[in-house]
């Protein structure tokens, strides 16, 4: 399985449109994903005659960039995505790529086990994707966040180095609103877009659903990287007030 975000914004409306054959009817209100259901037909021949087989492949695709693919191969994930881009406006410079493991095993005695790197559920069905590529997509999108924001902090880490060797702030002050702006809108896309603490509506009703979505944010540490984020935020923030007494005639 593939989460994948480097989509700036995705048309939900317009992708279920053009691929309403796929769409997986929905079973809670949430409106910023869509998951689709593609089925791949397949047989050989042996001693016993010809078998057939039907498996299922999902994507998962969130109005804000990401996009989770299950059980689709590598040759095979470029033909998926292409599906995405054709309803995206922006696309990011960066494209984040993870992958993690899902089993299924039917005579498991407890509902869910997980692993290192990978998850075994008893039963894996449409919303057990929802739940496990909720937490995917906001986890590779956080992902991409979070290195905005690195890049801004090593950005001001250097410009104070040099201030701390000439005494004098270089920076300039368009420039500088711009970063700070820039980090406000990140976090504001995080917790209004992304929407990293708003409970899928699947887990609140089941227990079955609200473990894999508990085991999961643990796994992936989704709390403790939206706090280094957003103490990372207040640095960059630290650097508005700092230099804005050399701009006595301005107000900031």
């Amino acid at each position: 399985m593939y989460q994948i975000h480097g989509f700036g914004s995705i048309d939900l409306k317009s992708m279920q449109a053009e691929n309403l054959s796929y769409v997986v009817p929905p079973t809670s209100r949430s409106t910023n994903y869509v998951v689709l259901k593609f089925f791949d037909f397949s047989s050989d021949i042996s001693a016993l005659g010809i078998r057939h087989y039907i498996s299922c492949r999902y994507m998962v695709v969130f109005q804000y960039g990401s996009a989770v693919l299950f059980n689709i191969e590598d040759p095979e994930v470029e033909r998926y995505l292409e599906m995405v881009r054709r309803h995206t406006s922006g696309l990011l410079t960066e494209m984040r790529k993870d992958d993690y493991a899902i089993k299924e095993k039917p005579l498991l005695d407890e509902d869910m086990q997980g692993g290192l790197d990978y998850i075994v559920l008893k039963t894996l069905d449409t919303d057990s994707i929802r739940i496990i590529g909720s937490v995917l997509g906001q986890s590779i999108a956080l992902d991409y966040f979070v290195s905005q924001v690195d890049g801004m902090v090593e950005e001001f880490a250097g410009i104070n180095r040099a201030m701390e060797k000439t005494g004098t702030f270089t920076m300039d002050r368009k420039k500088l609103l711009q970063l700070v702006g820039k980090a406000n809108s990140n976090l504001a896309d995080v917790i209004l877009k992304v929407g990293l603490f708003e409970r899928s509506e699947i887990a609140w009703r089941d227990a079955k659903y609200a473990q894999i979505y508990e085991y999961l944010r643990e796994e992936y540490e989704v709390t403790q990287r939206f706090w280094k984020f957003g103490y990372q935020i207040k640095i960059c923030r630290a650097q508005h007030s700092f230099p804005s007494r050399s701009y006595p005639k301005q107000t900031i």
